[in-house]
C-alpha cells in the first residue's frame, strides 16, 4: 500500500538497483495492431534490497509523472513529461530525471516503431532478478513476466513518441 505523500518520499537512485530494456514487438492485445514495446525493469539488486527497490521505482515514476497501475499515459499529449526515448543506431535510449538506460533493438521493432510513431513503454516496479544483461530471454520467459496481471496492474505504462538524432 502507498500513502499520497509516496511521490515525496526520499529515496537514493542506488536503491533502484540495474535498471534493463527490452524491446520486442507483436500485437498489442488492447488494439490488435503491430506494436514496439520496450520494458524498463530492475533487477532487484539495489541498496536495501528488492523491496526497498520496488518502493524506489513507485517514487521514481511518480516523480516522472507516470501512473502506476493507472492508464497507458500518450506522451505525445504532455510536452511536459521528462520521459524521452531516442532511437538511433539500432538502440532504444531512454532518459529519465533518475535514470538513462539503453538497449539494442530488433530490426523488426525499429521497423515497427518507425511505422507507428510510438513505442509502448512498460516500467516495471516488480524486480526481473531472471533476466540479466547479456543473457538471452527467450519468448515464454518474457511473456510469463510482462503478461502477469500483478506485474502489468503494478506497472506505469506509457506511449513515447520515437524520437531520432537526424
Amino acid at each position: 500500500m502507498t500513502s499520497p505523500n509516496a511521490a515525496t518520499a526520499p529515496f537514493s537512485p542506488a536503491q533502484l538497483g540495474t535498471q534493463v530494456l527490452i524491446g520486442w514487438s507483436g500485437s498489442n492485445p488492447g488494439t490488435g495492431r503491430e506494436t514496439a514495446f520496450l520494458l524498463t525493469y530492475s533487477l532487484g539488486d539495489g541498496a536495501d534490497g528488492p523491496e526497498t527497490g520496488e518502493s524506489a521505482m513507485r517514487t521514481a515514476l511518480k516523480r516522472s509523472g507516470l501512473r502506476v497501475g493507472g492508464e497507458t499515459l500518450d506522451a505525445s499529449d504532455l510536452p511536459n513529461l521528462p520521459v524521452k526515448l531516442l532511437v538511433q543506431a539500432g538502440q532504444a535510449v531512454l532518459t529519465m530525471p533518475h535514470f538513462t538506460a539503453q538497449c539494442p533493438v530488433p530490426r523488426e521493432w525499429l521497423d515497427v516503431a518507425r511505422s507507428e510513431g510510438s513505442v509502448h513503454g512498460m516500467f516495471a516496479t516488480r524486480a526481473w532478478p531472471a533476466a540479466v544483461p547479456g543473457q538471452p530471454v527467450g519468448e515464454d520467459l518474457l511473456l510469463s513476466f510482462v503478461g502477469d496481471p500483478e506485474v502489468i496492474s503494478t506497472s506505469a505504462h506509457c506511449l513515447m513518441p520515437v524520437r531520432s538524432l537526424g
